[in-house]
C-alpha cells in the first residue's frame, strides 16, 4: 500500500502529474472573452470625416 502524501511535500513531477490528469480539455472551444460590435446605431466619437489630414 503507498503512503499518503501531501499535496504541498510532493515532488514537481508529481504535481504535474496529478495536476494534468484533472486538466480538462477546450474541445476547440477559445476560452477568451470576445466582443462582437452588432450595434451599428451607437454614438462614436470620432468624426466620419477628420478635417485636418495636414497634421
Amino acid at each position: 500500500m503507498d503512503k499518503f502524501v501531501s499535496y504541498d511535500k510532493m515532488s514537481k513531477k508529481e504535481k504535474k502529474k496529478i495536476d494534468s490528469s484533472k486538466r480538462g480539455s477546450w474541445n476547440g472551444v477559445d476560452p477568451a472573452t470576445k466582443v462582437v460590435d452588432t450595434d451599428k446605431k451607437r454614438y462614436k466619437r470620432k468624426p466620419k470625416h477628420p478635417e485636418n489630414f495636414d497634421e
